[in-house]
């Protein structure tokens, strides 16, 4: 398999943290509520992946720029 590098300011990061976490919680809902189980398995097996991208991506954003990072309100502070 080849790589892809990509080189992501904090503000970018936090906005593909953003996508990337409310579509897991999409997928999640799916596959908690779905009485289907070829969708479910189907969306499972997606939702398997992209946290294996999500994870480590969120554990080393936070390491570099704290909690921050995923604190995605939108409420002033």
């Amino acid at each position: 398999m080849s790589n892809f590098s990509l080189d992501l300011s904090q503000s970018e990061l936090k906005i593909v943290l953003e996508a990337l976490i409310e579509k897991e919680g999409k997928m999640s809902a799916i596959c908690e509520s779905s009485n289907d189980e070829d969708e479910m398995a189907d969306i499972g097996n997606d939702l398997i992946e992209l946290r294996l991208l999500l994870n480590p991506m969120k554990e080393r954003a936070i390491n570099k720029y704290g909690n921050s990072i995923v604190n995605f309100s939108s409420a002033p502070l």
